[in-house]
């Protein structure tokens, strides 16, 4: 057996690194950590290693107990730095841990890149649908939640009629009714006119211009009042609950009131819950009335049609259960409209982006869960022949 050529054997804190040129095989002893805490002592020691007249090198990783991507990518480059100079490199005692992190390590300094997982467009779309279809039951059970916490608590309150806060329920009736009144009275006259102007443009083609305030008439009060408001209350008063309870989330006063002992849910949902189902028929009692006062200024302006038979009309057109039908939807869209925006509040992290995110989340799943309750209510109804 020849002497031994060169030996060297440095520690770097934790990491050890050993070589020598033995009958012309370079022997490299890895041992330790080799993490990025080490890597500016592991490199130095690195270079120091001379291949030259090695036709061979096997490198023994049998005492590596920490391995990270940089020590890989530093093991990497040793084995390239040997095969550069003409050896063949042989990696010993690499436990299967670490195997995988030297492959990626290789690849990188290849420069290749990764398999790529096959892409299916069909089974893409299908993946999509699917986890949107557990993200939807996720958020039902999470929001169904929400509801029997808050049923609980109006429960609790009306056994103690004292505890119901009704100064604030009264503020929120001001904020999410009384203010909402101009927006959703201007909106409701417009959509009259449209309903009246469309209506009468097709009916007096078959010479059934009459028809046009029944067509009127039961649209309004079934259906476009109560839809209309509540599609501008979820714009208006759901986003104002989710920005409004977001922001003390922000600001920390939930956990404040939670520390107190008190319960959000009772001091910050019940009110604006109530209040909202409270104001719901009247918005929606304001808005039949404003629709049906623009279509019927449209019929009378372009039909021969005075006010006294607009009224006649309307009257036997539409009967007290048409009426009642529409108004026995809005408090449940009230109540929708409160929890959705109350409860993406509640959801809000500590930044402003997240009161952002929550906020237009609310108007979206509000605006959602109204038009899916107004089909329940339209197959309901023909159910039971109303």
């Amino acid at each position: 057996m020849e002497p031994i050529q060169s030996t060297s054997s440095r520690k770097a804190a934790d990491a050890t690194l050993e070589h020598r040129i033995d009958d012309g095989v370079l022997a490299v002893g890895v041992s330790g950590h080799w993490v990025i805490a080490n890597a500016n002592s592991l490199g130095k020691l690195a270079k120091e290693i001379n291949a030259d007249g090695a036709a061979r090198a096997v490198i023994d990783c049998s005492g590596l107990e920490r391995l990270d991507s940089t020590g890989a990518l530093l093991l990497h480059k040793i084995r390239q730095k040997i095969e550069q100079a003409g050896g063949a490199v042989v990696i010993k005692g690499l436990s299967d841990a670490h195997r995988p992190l030297l492959d990626y390590a290789a690849a990188i300094g290849r420069g290749t890149a990764l398999p790529e997982r096959a892409h299916h467009p069909l089974l893409a779309m299908v993946e999509r649908l699917g986890r949107g279809a557990v993200a939807a039951c996720h958020e039902a059970r999470n929001l169904t939640n929400f509801l029997g916490m808050t049923v609980l608590s109006a429960v609790r309150s009306l056994l103690n009629p004292g505890e119901i806060r009704f100064v604030s329920v009264i503020s929120h009736i001001e904020r999410t009714g009384l203010n909402a009144l101009p927006i959703v009275g201007l909106l409701s006259f417009l959509i009259g006119v449209v309903l009246a102007f469309q209506g009468a443009d097709q009916l007096t083609r078959f010479g059934a211009d009459i028809f046009t305030v029944d067509l009127l008439g039961v649209s309004i009060f079934r259906e476009m009042g109560v839809l209309l408001t509540a599609i501008v209350v979820a714009g208006r008063s759901g986003s104002a609950f989710a920005a409004e309870l977001g922001t003390m989330q922000v600001n920390q006063e939930v956990d404040a009131m939670q520390t107190m002992g008190l319960d959000p849910v009772d001091i910050l949902v019940l009110p604006r819950m109530l209040a909202l189902v409270i104001a719901m028929p009247l918005l929606a009692v304001f808005a039949n009335l404003m629709g049906v006062a623009g279509g019927g200024l449209m019929v009378v302006l372009t039909l021969d049609i005075s006010v006294a038979q607009f009224v006649e009309r309307l009257s036997s057109a539409v009967s007290t259960q048409s009426f009642w039908i529409g108004i026995i939807k809005a408090p449940v869209f009230g109540l929708l409209i409160a929890l959705t925006g109350c409860r993406e509040g509640l959801l809000v992290t500590g930044s402003a982006e997240s009161v952002g995110v929550h906020t237009t989340r609310a108007v979206v799943i509000s605006l959602f869960l109204v038009i899916v309750a107004d089909a329940g209510f339209s197959i309901l109804f023909s159910v039971l022949g109303i």
